[in-house]
């Protein structure tokens, strides 16, 4: 069966126009009910950063892993200097995209006044995108899907494996768990302010949040439509996520969704809803996802080189042949495409030879360093022109691509990416994080998800599984209770498999390893 939606909202045909007035909803979960101050002249956003720099979860990010291991090095970036980079590239993007609109007269572009409120819009995304990523970064979340994909069948609860208690999108959300609908649940329930709807942020920051806006049972790892790529929020926020969408209007009625419904079986599948005209109703991605897509993009390519570079992971000359001998440009058949990345790269020389010219001490280095802050810009040169010309399929919720398709950013970016690959991602102290990711998470959920299983029921729960719940957050917990409240026996432990996610995502890296050396008896 599908679930009848709630109220439609600002639901649209698919193939109608979206529109900045809906889409910078400043709808929040539940109205602010702070002092009014008459001397307060910031906008919805603006009060959103605020509630986010003042926050907890945004300070813990300066103890998380980038890349490379945290060390006493000051220049290596953590997950908070890469989200304060995210954030400015963000903010800039969407300021240079709207001023170009406006520029080339195109039809629905943001005024001055939206162009101000997109970009405080797109410099709180930028500080919230990596909010739910666990410890140790895309490892923690990769050790975390491959722990519930071994161990729901052979846990047992009340007799019976683990996974025969879930619905099929509950096991999906923990075999596929994702740090991007991690981030959504955090911001929206487990950042306890005032109540139950966390930071309370508005509507249209947390649908910008929303890179993939499908549920785990609608992922398609090889379908060309990035929407589909991973899941965008649990089933426990599919209410919400509808909420969020009906409030921006990014909620589409397809006129066919016979062949969509065929490919998509289960009680919730794809979150599937009917509107009052009998069409499917599917969400697109928000029009500012794509533009914290890239600036996160452009971020972590660029900084990973200059973060390899000052380790000593890549030298100038390794950096400079494998970007003139990439494999990658045999399959260019656009010569103007190939002379503009030839171009960027001939740079490298140059800055280096300027760098001489200046008797700087590394003049190696410093080349590199500068020219990343060139290729920055030329890569935010090619996102606002690639936005500016998919404007009207963004606007339709039509364009299933990232800003990168088959243009030069995504060549230099695809190639960046291999250099990254090579000489960063394979290096040893790269592989050790993995692997102590793998030991640090993975021994952290062999002893809270067994202590969770009978947690708030009747049954026995040894004494150890008893104080391993005590050392859960009394925020989280108190959550918990809330979302458990009138469910039934697999929702509630559902929900308990949640909880203890929440206290490990919560974690930064150092308080994950010393908690895993006191479980292990080292001091």
């Amino acid at each position: 069966m599908l679930r009848q939606a709630p109220d439609a909202g600002k639901t649209r045909a698919s193939g109608s126009c979206l529109n900045w007035d809906d889409l910078l909803s400043t709808q929040r979960m539940r109205p602010s009910h702070g002092h009014k101050n008459q001397y307060d002249g910031r906008n919805a956003f603006e009060k959103d950063y605020h509630r986010i720099i003042l926050s907890a979860s945004f300070r813990r990010l300066q103890d998380k892993t980038q890349v490379f291991p945290l060390d006493q090095s000051d220049f290596v970036r953590t997950r908070l200097t890469h989200s304060l980079e995210v954030s400015s590239l963000a903010k800039s993007l969407g300021e240079q995209t709207s001023e170009l609109l406006r520029q080339r007269g195109i039809e629905g572009a943001p005024n001055s006044g939206q162009q101000k409120e997109l970009s405080d819009l797109l410099l709180c995304a930028g500080l919230i995108h990596d909010l739910g990523n666990p410890p140790f970064g895309h490892y923690g979340e990769t050790t975390i899907r491959n722990w519930y994909k071994t161990h729901l069948r052979s846990l047992e609860f009340r007799g019976k494996p683990l996974w025969t208690w879930l619905k099929p999108q509950m096991q999906a959300d923990l075999e596929n768990f994702e740090g991007n609908a991690q981030a959504l649940r955090l911001v929206s329930k487990l950042h306890f302010m005032v109540d139950e709807h966390g930071m309370n942020l508005t509507s249209a920051l947390l649908n910008t949040l929303i890179k993939y806006p499908v549920n785990s049972l609608a992922i398609d790892a090889n379908t060309e439509d990035v929407r589909y790529h991973k899941m965008g929020y649990f089933y426990q926020e599919r209410d919400l996520f509808e909420t969020i969408c009906n409030a921006t209007g990014t909620m589409l009625v397809e006129e066919r969704p016979e062949a969509y419904i065929a490919e998509n079986t289960g009680e919730d599948a794809g979150q599937m809803s009917f509107g009052p005209d009998n069409g499917l109703r599917r969400a697109c991605r928000h029009p500012l996802t794509y533009l914290l897509e890239a600036a996160d993009d452009i971020s972590y390519r660029t900084a990973d080189l200059e973060d390899a570079s000052r380790k000593g992971k890549i030298t100038f000359g390794q950096l400079q042949d494998s970007l003139e001998h990439s494999e990658r440009l045999a399959d260019i058949g656009d010569e103007k495409l190939l002379e503009q990345y030839r171009a960027v790269v001939r740079e490298l020389s140059h800055r280096l030879s300027i760098a001489r010219e200046k008797k700087i001490q590394n003049p190696e280095l410093y080349a590199i360093q500068n020219w990343i802050i060139f290729v920055q810009t030329q890569l935010i040169q090619s996102v606002i022109e690639s936005y500016a010309e998919h404007y009207p399929k963004i606007m339709r919720g039509q364009y299933n691509y990232d800003l990168f398709h088959e243009n030069f950013a995504g060549l230099l970016l695809d190639v960046l990416g291999d250099i990254a690959y090579d000489y960063v991602f394979s290096s040893q102290a790269i592989v050790q994080l993995e692997v102590a990711s793998d030991a640090i998470i993975g021994g952290l959920l062999d002893k809270f998800v067994p202590a969770c299983i009978n947690f708030d029921t009747e049954l026995e729960q040894k004494p150890v599984d008893k104080r391993l719940m005590d050392l859960v957050s009394d925020n989280y917990r108190a959550n918990y209770y809330r979302e458990a409240a009138g469910r039934d026996e697999g929702y509630r432990l559902y929900l308990r498999l949640l909880l203890v996610n929440d206290y490990i995502c919560g974690m930064t890296d150092s308080f994950a390893k010393n908690l895993y050396y006191k479980f292990n008896g080292i001091y």
